[in-house]
């Protein structure tokens, strides 16, 4: 089988990063195909073979000691393992290059981000592109476009910044591959810029026109499709929304310094951040609260956390969700029956 991972390139980033910014502009690209947030190495990295499992239908502690036991008897362990997982993985990106005359697949999900080092294991030959942003800008951009702004219930399920400041910054600190860090502050100010050399990094000829990404269209899927689809090329109108936000809101302020200060110094100066700076935009600001982020993609977002606290309610809670649940089927059926 032809080694597919010398035309991977990895987006590794936060969710609401400019993730999807940056894949829109690297899509442009004549010799880059993507697709909106594959997953395909999520599951692979949860397997439970280095260390990572999650809870499961099945007894998943019995199941990672049984795949340890069963790769320590490979001729060659653990290279064993992932050259199969390689070989997974890498089949299915080749498949999806044959779709089209490129000659790159770009996978962009954020969810990588957090077992970056898994990812580089199995493609070490395969390039990555690591994209930072503000960390209160993100968890602002987070909780107001999944949480309808309610901080604390978005922190309680997923504590954001000390998440992924710590994977990627140990990732960016640790450069176990080569990779290009690209903050997204400079990417919105200057794309020609830092296209070109993200380009040069891919080994990529320069095509600047990338950054106007609004002349192309890109395949409908998973992604943060809530700023980008607003604008046909960067701005920097969003860089520094959460500093208006923070002086508008103690509360929200308070727990923005709790998760600077989870985070180590080394993590924050390898993100592009260092705890220095991390307030300065704080004095250029005014008190503004955002506007609520009201679409069909927050929707989804809220009947997805309702499908999710439903799993351990009460049995009139898990009544309330199967009854959802039926009509959420009904709307989709009726939907694609209009199609």
């Amino acid at each position: 089988m032809e080694d597919v991972q010398q035309n991977l390139i990895f987006v590794l980033s936060p969710p609401r990063a400019g993730s999807t910014l940056l894949q829109r502009m690297l899509g442009t690209h004549s010799e880059i195909y993507t697709h909106p947030e594959p997953h395909l190495m999520t599951p692979l990295a949860y397997l439970g073979y280095h260390g990572r499992v999650d809870a499961a239908p099945y007894d998943h502690i019995n199941a990672a000691e049984a795949i340890r036991s069963f790769v320590d008897a490979l001729p060659n362990g653990e290279a064993d393992y992932l050259e199969a997982l390689r070989a997974y993985a890498g089949t299915l990106y080749g498949k999806a290059l044959q779709t089209t005359e490129k000659s790159r697949f770009l996978d962009k999900t954020p969810a990588y981000g957090l077992v970056a080092p898994f990812v580089a294991k199995v493609f070490p030959h395969a390039k990555f592109i690591v994209l930072t942003r503000h960390p209160i800008a993100v968890f602002s951009s987070y909780a107001n476009s999944f949480y309808d702004g309610n901080w604390e219930e978005a922190y309680r399920f997923n504590p954001v910044v000390e998440r992924y400041v710590t994977a990627l910054g140990g990732f960016l600190r640790e450069r176990a591959v080569p990779a290009v860090h690209v903050i997204y502050e400079d990417l919105v100010a200057h794309p020609e810029k830092e296209l070109e050399r993200i380009f040069a990094f891919c080994g990529l000829e320069n095509q600047p026109d990338a950054a106007n990404y609004g002349q192309s269209e890109m395949k409908k899927g998973m992604g943060d499709p809530i700023g980008v689809q607003q604008h046909s090329r960067p701005t920097t109108a969003s860089r520094a929304k959460w500093a208006g936000e923070l002086l508008a809101d103690p509360k929200r302020r308070a727990l923005a310094e709790k998760m600077i200060a989870k985070v180590s110094d080394e993590d924050l100066e390898a993100w592009g951040h260092p705890r220095a700076g991390i307030w300065d935009a704080l004095s250029e600001a005014s008190p503004k609260l955002p506007k609520r982020t009201l679409n069909q993609y927050t929707f989804q977002r809220s009947v997805m956390r309702a499908l999710r606290k439903g799993v351990n309610a009460t049995p009139q809670g898990q009544d309330a969700i199967r009854k959802l649940r039926y009509y959420c089927d009904v709307v989709l059926r009726d939907q694609l029956g209009s199609d």
